[in-house]
C-alpha cells in the first residue's frame, strides 16, 4: 500500500532531477512574460527524460529490485497517490497567487499563474506539468501490458501490442516536438490550477490509459487482421492531421514566408496588425487539429479489439467533451482578440472542427 502510495512522489521527483540535470535544448517561446513582456524561455529534453525514465524501470526490472507489474499491481494506491500531489500542487500553485478578482473556486479550477517557472527559471510548470504526465502515463501502459502477458501465460496479444506501440509512439513524438507544443492554446491561454495540475498529476496518467486498464486483465482477444490495420491507419490519419496542422502553425510564427512541406505557400488575412493563416491545415477547418486529436483516441480504441466494450471509448468522447467546448472558447478569444479579421477568416473556413461537416 505505502509503496504503491508513494510511487508518483518518487517517479515525479526522479522526473523532476532528470529534467534538471540532463542536457537540454534552450529555446525562445511564443508566450510574453507578464511582468517583463519578454518572451519566455525554456529548457527541452523532454524525450531524453522519458527514455531514461524507461531505461531505469527496465534496469530495475532486470535486477530483480521490483517487478514489471508493480504499477498494475498497485494501481489503485498509485491514482490514490497521484490525486492527492494533484490537489497538494494545486491549493499551493493557486493560493500563493494574487486572486484574479473572481470566486475562489473558479481561481482553484482554472488558476491564476498563467506561466510559472521555477529554479531559476529552469523549470516551466506547465512543460513539467505534461512531461511528469506522459512519462507515467507510459510506465502505466507498459506495466498494464506486462500484467496482460503475465496473465495470458507469457504472451501478448497482437491487440495489445498495436496499441502500446500506437501510444507509445504518440507520446515519444509529442515530446520530440515539445518546441512546437510552446506555440499551442495551451501554453498562451490557460492558466495553472486544478484543471492543469491535477489533471496532469492524475487525469493524464491514469485516465488516458483507461482502455488497457480495462483490458489488461482479459484473455487475448481475437480480433480481425482487418480491424488492426483500420485502427492503425485511423490513428496515423489522425497523427497527420493533427501533427501537420500544428507544425503549419509552428513554421508559419516562426518563418511567416517559408513553404510549408516544400509545398504549401502560406495565405494569410491580415488588418495591419494581425495576420492569419487561412490555408492548408488551416484551410480546411478552424481547428482540424482538434479532428486529427479524435481520430487518434478513436484508433486506439479500435486497437484493443473489443469494440462493443465501452471503456476503451471513454478515451475518445474524452477528446470530444473537452476539445468541442474548448473549440468554443478559443472562438470567443479570437472574435475578442481580432475583432473584424476573425469574422473574415471564419467566412473563408466555415467549418469549425470536422471538414464539410461541423
Amino acid at each position: 500500500m505505502i509503496l504503491g502510495l508513494l510511487a508518483p512522489l518518487a517517479i515525479y521527483a526522479y522526473i523532476l532531477v532528470l529534467h534538471l540535470v540532463l542536457p537540454a535544448r534552450n529555446v525562445v517561446g511564443y508566450v510574453e512574460d507578464e511582468a517583463t513582456g519578454e518572451k519566455l524561455t525554456y529548457r527541452l529534453n523532454g524525450l531524453l527524460v522519458l527514455a531514461v525514465t524507461v531505461a531505469t524501470g527496465f534496469a530495475l526490472v532486470r535486477i530483480g529490485a521490483v517487478d514489471g507489474t508493480f504499477l498494475w499491481d498497485h494501481r489503485w494506491w498509485s491514482l490514490t497517490g497521484a490525486c492527492l500531489l494533484g490537489l497538494i500542487f494545486t491549493f499551493w500553485i493557486v493560493l500563493t497567487a494574487p486572486s484574479t478578482g473572481k470566486p475562489l473556486a473558479v481561481d482553484l479550477f482554472l488558476g491564476r499563474h498563467k506561466n510559472p517557472q521555477f529554479f531559476g527559471k529552469r523549470v516551466d510548470a506547465k512543460m513539467y506539468l505534461y512531461l511528469i504526465g506522459a512519462v507515467l502515463l507510459e510506465l502505466n501502459i507498459l506495466s498494464f501490458a506486462a500484467h496482460h502477458r503475465r496473465i495470458n501465460g507469457g504472451s501478448v496479444a497482437p491487440t495489445v501490442i498495436v496499441y502500446v506501440l500506437l501510444f507509445s509512439f504518440w507520446l515519444c513524438e509529442y515530446l520530440f516536438f515539445e518546441e512546437v507544443h510552446l506555440y499551442t492554446y495551451d501554453l498562451f491561454a490557460e492558466r495553472v490550477g486544478f484543471k492543469l495540475g491535477w489533471g496532469c498529476f492524475t487525469f493524464y496518467p491514469f485516465f488516458y490509459s483507461v482502455g488497457l486498464w480495462s483490458m489488461a486483465r482479459r484473455p487475448n482477444p481475437n480480433a480481425p487482421v482487418a480491424q488492426l490495420v483500420l485502427a492503425i491507419a485511423v490513428f496515423f490519419a489522425g497523427w497527420a492531421l493533427s501533427r501537420g496542422a500544428n507544425l503549419q502553425k509552428y513554421t508559419f510564427k516562426k518563418n511567416p514566408g517559408k513553404v510549408y512541406l516544400g509545398k504549401i505557400a502560406p495565405e494569410v488575412i491580415t488588418d495591419g496588425r494581425y495576420t492569419l493563416l487561412c490555408n492548408g491545415f488551416w484551410g480546411v477547418s478552424r481547428h482540424i487539429n482538434y479532428f486529427g486529436e479524435v481520430l487518434m483516441a478513436t484508433g486506439l480504441a479500435l486497437a484493443l479489439g473489443r469494440v462493443s466494450d465501452p471503456w476503451p471509448w471513454l478515451y475518445p468522447l474524452y477528446y470530444v467533451a473537452l476539445l468541442f467546448p474548448r473549440e468554443r472558447d478559443d472562438d470567443k478569444r479570437c472574435a475578442a482578440k481580432y475583432g473584424p479579421l476573425w469574422d473574415e477568416y471564419k467566412r473563408r473556413v466555415p467549418k469549425r472542427i470536422i471538414p464539410f461537416v461541423y
